[in-house]
């Protein structure tokens, strides 16, 4: 339809071109003595016309000459930004398929462009550590560290490096450079716990696994995982005496306290030191809240002397959670192994029979027979207590 128009529209201006050249009787005469020129009207503007024609085409020609070499810088620049943008996309494109050499090389082309140094600087980190070329790597980082703008990128490209490098130390640094900066978001302080886990800093695994656990950030089963090897690490050191154990447990949250592989790995550390009745009170927290067989083991482990009124106070508590929980062997075992130290043989035989008639595990067995073996000694009954201890020498052997 526009074409037809503009047919129309020329057809028009023709047919009203010639006719009024055709009714056009005028003359135009140039005269520059002793020289005269006459010509037409119509002659006068088709020549006037055409000397308009070329010179706008000598102007145009001498303004497109004058601005050539602008235009050659343009089209470089041009066909630079399309080659390193290219180059951008196929390095990560190389990256995520893990043709990480070809990544690197592709970083290389994609840096030659001002506005793609720094990304492709970080490319081409990620593909060299994959590689295992860590001078590459770090010559990588090197070059934007003075780029203000990938500061929080390069930290956290770093930080994730080293940590898969196994680098803890090096890796904090990062972690606290980053933190000056005032960027903690999460996954910054994913990777920053990670660091932690490697360099064994347990109270700050601790920390971080709270912060994250709270934003939905972990896995419970990890979050679990993670607060175990902790806790294991903190309270099962060696090194630790009396009063390095009480500081440590003083440094647990209270709500950390009843979780019954917490509370097992205290108890146990304070019975291996001798604290039998901090142990005990901590086990005994620990059960109100929440019942587990291994602080029940940390509990009987945590026995007092013969014949002290703790040691009946525990009896009894034993019998009171006996009577909610009549078929739990671990009870049943702690509770016979207190009567007998207690003395009490008709309710330690009692206890220990019903717990080796409950037991599931191997280890339970040993121990109930163990026992049963040391009550018969105690009384004289060599032929029971010798039976009990084969009983024991062949649940150790299977």
């Amino acid at each position: 339809m526009r074409l037809l128009i503009w047919l129309v529209t020329l057809m028009a201006a023709a047919i009203g071109i010639a006719v009024t050249a055709r009714f056009n009787p005028g003359n135009v005469v140039l005269f520059y003595p002793p020289h005269r020129i006459d010509m037409s009207l119509n002659l006068f503007v088709v020549v006037l016309m055409l000397l308009f024609a070329t010179l706008y085409v000598l102007v145009r020609t001498f303004y497109a000459t004058a601005r050539m070499p602008q235009r050659v810088a343009a089209y470089r620049q041009r066909r630079r930004e399309r080659d390193g943008n290219k180059g951008l996309r196929d390095a990560l494109k190389a990256l995520f398929e893990g043709r990480f050499g070809h990544a690197e090389k592709a970083a290389m082309r994609a840096a030659d462009l001002p506005e793609n140094t720094g990304l492709a600087a970080l490319i081409g980190a990620r593909a060299a550590h994959r590689m295992r070329e860590p001078a590459r790597r770090d010559a990588w980082l090197a070059g934007i560290s003075h780029d203000t703008t990938l500061k929080t990128a390069r930290l956290m490209t770093l930080t994730e490096l080293l940590v898969d490098d196994h680098r803890p130390e090096a890796a904090l640094e990062a972690v606290a450079e980053l933190n000056a900066s005032g960027q903690r978001h999460i996954h910054a302080l994913q990777w920053a716990m990670k660091a932690n886990q490697q360099a064994r800093n347990w109270p700050e695994v601790l920390r971080l696994v709270r912060i994250l656990d709270k934003r939905n950030a972990l896995h419970p089963a990890l979050a679990r995982r993670l607060r175990e090897m902790a806790y294991e690490a903190l309270l099962g050191g060696e090194d630790h005496d009396a009063e390095s154990i009480r500081w440590t447990w003083a440094t647990v949250p209270p709500q950390d306290r009843t979780v019954p592989y917490v509370a097992a790995r205290a108890a146990g550390a304070f019975n291996a030191r001798g604290l039998h009745d901090e142990a005990r009170a901590i086990a005994e927290e620990s059960l109100k809240a929440n019942w587990d067989e291994r602080v029940v083991r940390a509990y009987r482990d945590a026995a007092s002397p013969a014949g002290s009124p703790s040691l009946l106070a525990q009896i009894e508590a034993c019998e009171t959670w006996r009577r909610e929980r009549p078929q739990d062997a671990e009870l049943a075992l702690t509770l016979g192994t207190l009567c007998l130290k207690q003395k009490l043989w008709g309710k330690a035989q009692r206890y220990l029979e019903q717990a080796l008639s409950d037991a599931t595990e191997a280890a339970m067995v040993r121990e109930a027979h163990l026992k049963l073996a040391q009550m018969h000694e105690a009384l004289g009954q060599d032929e029971l207590a010798a039976k009990h201890y084969r009983q024991c020498a062949l649940a150790t052997v299977l």
